[in-house]
C-alpha cells in the first residue's frame, strides 16, 4: 500500500512550484511598481524646483516680458468694434490669446527637449529605471506652471482691463478648466514629440516657425469666421483653433457665440477634438522620446557639445 504522502508528493510539489511563480511575478510586479512610484516622484520634484529657478532672479524678467506686452496690445484694442458686430474686439481677443499662450507650451518642451538633449540631462535620465518617464513628468509640471503663471498674469489684469469677460458663473470655471487642461496635455506632448524629431536647438527653432504659423491663422486674436473658408477648414484639424474657441465660450456671453462657425461654442466637438490630441500626445511622446534617448551616448553628447562650441566660436 503507497503512503499518502508519497501519493500526492508531485501534486504537492507542483502546488509550491505554483506559488513560487505567482509570488516571483508579485515580486517583480512590486518593484515595478515601485520604481514607477519613484520615477513620477522624481519626475514631479524635477519639475517644481525647475519651475523655482524658471522664475527666479533675472529669469523673472524674461518671464513677464511676453505676458505683459501681449496685455498691453489687449488694452489698446479693448474699445475698438469688431465687424460691426457691437463686441468689443478687445473682449473677443482675451480668451483667444489665453489659448495662445497655452499653444506656445509646445515650443517650451521643443526648446527644452534639443537643450537637454545636446547637455547630457537626456542621457543621463536614461540611465534610471523608468527615467525617461520621469523626465517627460518634469517637463509637462514645469511648462505647464509657466503656462499657468502666464495666464494668471493675463486674465487676472484683464478682468479690469476689458469688459464683459464671465468670470462670475461656476460653468464658466468649469469650462476653463477642462480646456485648460487637455490644452496643455494636448500641446506638450505634441511639442516632445516634435522636440524628440528635431535634430538640434536650430532645427527646433525652424520646426517653431510653422507652430506660430499655424496659431496665426487659428482665429486665436479673432474669430475665425473673419479668415477665407480654406483656411477656417485647416485650422480646425488642429489643436490651436480649439483652444481659442473653448477659452471663448468659457469667458464670454453666450450671444457672441454669434460671430462663431455655426453661431454656436460647440462645446462637444471642442471637447472631442482636444481629448483626441490629447490622447495622441501622451501615446506618442514616451515612444519617441525612449526612441530618442536609447539613441544617445556619451560620444554623441560630446559631439553636441562640440559643435556648439564651434558654433559660438
Amino acid at each position: 500500500m503507497k503512503s499518502p504522502t508519497t501519493a500526492t508528493g508531485p501534486a504537492t510539489t507542483a502546488g509550491k512550484t505554483g506559488k513560487a511563480r505567482k509570488a516571483g511575478k508579485s515580486r517583480k510586479a512590486g518593484k515595478a511598481g515601485a520604481a514607477t512610484t519613484t520615477a513620477v516622484r522624481t519626475g514631479f520634484s524635477r519639475g517644481l524646483i525647475e519651475l523655482r529657478q524658471a522664475f527666479a532672479g533675472f529669469e523673472l524678467v524674461n518671464q513677464l516680458l511676453w505676458p505683459v506686452a501681449t496685455l498691453t496690445a489687449v488694452f489698446f484694442l479693448r474699445d475698438r468694434e469688431f465687424r460691426d458686430t457691437g463686441f468689443a474686439l478687445g473682449t473677443l481677443v482675451m480668451p483667444g490669446v489665453l489659448g495662445m499662450f497655452i499653444a506656445l507650451g509646445m515650443i517650451l518642451v521643443m526648446q527644452y527637449l534639443t537643450v537637454e538633449r545636446e547637455d547630457g540631462t537626456l542621457l543621463r535620465a536614461r540611465t534610471l529605471p523608468h527615467g525617461i518617464r520621469g523626465y517627460f513628468l518634469g517637463k509637462l509640471v514645469t511648462t505647464s506652471g509657466s503656462v499657468l503663471v502666464y495666464l494668471a498674469i493675463l486674465l487676472i489684469p484683464g478682468a479690469f482691463i476689458v469688459d464683459g469677460l464671465r468670470l462670475d458663473s461656476a460653468g464658466s470655471w468649469l469650462t476653463l478648466a477642462w480646456v485648460v487642461m487637455l490644452g496643455l496635455l494636448g500641446t506638450q506632448s505634441l511639442g516632445a514629440v516634435f522636440g524628440a524629431l528635431a535634430s538640434n536647438p536650430r532645427a527646433a527653432g525652424v520646426m517653431s516657425l510653422p507652430v506660430m504659423g499655424l496659431i496665426g491663422v487659428s482665429g486665436i486674436f479673432y474669430p475665425i469666421t473673419a479668415l477665407p473658408d480654406w483656411l477656417q477648414g485647416i485650422a480646425q484639424v488642429f489643436p490651436v483653433y480649439w483652444l481659442g474657441l473653448g477659452m471663448r465660450s468659457a469667458l464670454l456671453p453666450q450671444d457672441m457665440a454669434a460671430v462663431e462657425i455655426g453661431q454656436s461654442w460647440r462645446h462637444l466637438e471642442t471637447l472631442g477634438v482636444l481629448g483626441a490630441w490629447a490622447l495622441l500626445g501622451l501615446v506618442l511622446a514616451p515612444v519617441v522620446l525612449r526612441r530618442m534617448a536609447r539613441r544617445q551616448s556619451g560620444s554623441r553628447v560630446a559631439a553636441y557639445r562640440d559643435a556648439a562650441l564651434q558654433r559660438v566660436g
